[in-house]
Parts: C-alpha cells; structure tokens; sequence
C-alpha cells in the first residue's frame, strides 16, 4: 500500500509539468510558416483581360511542356513594378538578326523619337502605346495579343521573350548604401539639385572632402 501511495504521489507530481510540455510541443501553425512551402504569386488587378490570360498561361503551361508558358505565366502574375516598359528603340537592338520571330514583352511596348526609322517587326505585347503601334503597323509589321500567339505558337516556338529594364526606376537611384558612405553611389532624398542643397562638407573638394 505504501508504494502505491507513492507512485499516486510522483504522478501527482510530474503529470501536469509532462501534459504541459506536450501542450507547447504540439503541432505547426500550418499557414504562418509550416507546411505550406509553395507561394505563388497570384496577379492583384482586376483587369479581366489580364485574368483571363492567367487562366489560359496557366492551363498551357500545366499541360505542355514548354519552360516558354511556364515563364509567361509567372510574369503575367507579377506586379506592375516588375512588368516595365519596353522602347521601340530597345526592341530593334535587341530583335537585329532575329528575321522572322516575335518579339514577346509581357508589358507595354512605348514610342522613341529618338528613332528616325522602325524596322519590320512582329511583336506581342500586353499593352502598346498609340504611337508604337502606329509606327510598328506604317513598316508593315504586326502587333499581337497573348491569345493569338497562343494560337499561332502555343510552346513559343519562333519567339524571342524580351522584358523591360526593372532597375531603370528613378525610386532606384535612392535603393543601396546610405548616401555619404565611403563608396556610395545612392542618391540621396533632396528638396532640389543645387549649390546650396547638401553639397557642403563630404559632398566637395572644396569643402573639406568629397566622399
């Protein structure tokens, strides 16, 4: 009897500091940061066009097997901010000696008037501002939707996948090392460019050093 009282006493003891151990050791927040290992971004607007092109990128690229769809997709997904634009300028060095593809932009496809002349040119583009598209269309050239080139080229075959510079962004100039650091080349936040606006001590030769 006297041993049976005593292991009442040692379970008395050590059972709730045992359920309590067990209590904090169970389980994973799942959603926060367990199991769920995919994040795919999904796109934000509610533009049904761009929507609809989710759906039908998404269903190419599940059932074929081409890297092109797959990467189609995952651009048509992305923010604005990582969909830049692309000059007709850009789209003629890169598309020289290219005869006969598409030159594919999941963006807008702008105007340069620093081009005097606008090549013969196939391209396919979300979005195309009025003077591009004008200018493609005088030099006999064509301008694409997603869904027609789904139907003409559904792997991406005969295409060249071009993308807009994404760090040409004047909010880019001011990302990086903090301005006046040995060897920074970030801008700093000004309230204007001139003599009299942080151009003192670290900024001149003439003011003491110039960093």
């Amino acid at each position: 009897q006297g041993q049976v009282i005593r292991a009442r006493e040692v379970a008395a003891l050590f059972g709730p500091a045992r359920s309590s151990l067990h209590q904090k050791t169970m389980g994973i927040d799942i959603t926060a940061g367990g199991r769920q290992k995919k994040r795919e971004r999904l796109a934000k607007t509610e533009n049904p066009y761009i929507l609809l092109l989710c759906k039908l990128y998404k269903f190419l690229a599940r059932r074929t097997d081409s890297k092109f769809n797959k990467v189609i997709y995952k651009r048509l997904n992305m923010s604005a901010k990582n969909r830049p634009p692309l000059s007709l300028s850009k789209l003629d060095k890169f598309m020289k000696s290219k005869d006969g593809k598409v030159a594919v932009v999941v963006g807008t496809v702008t105007d340069d008037k620093r081009m005097f002349e606008v090549p013969k040119l196939s391209v396919c583009a979300l979005r195309f501002t009025e003077a591009a598209r004008a200018r493609i269309v005088k030099a006999g050239g064509e301008c694409l939707t997603f869904d027609k080139l789904a139907m003409r080229s559904p792997l991406g075959k005969g295409t060249v996948l071009l993308r807009g510079p994404v760090k040409s962004r004047e909010a880019e100039r001011h990302f990086g090392r903090a301005p006046g650091v040995p060897n920074s080349k970030t801008a700093p936040y000004v309230r204007s460019k001139g003599r009299k606006f942080e151009k003192a001590r670290g900024r001149r030769k003439s003011r003491g050093f110039k960093v």
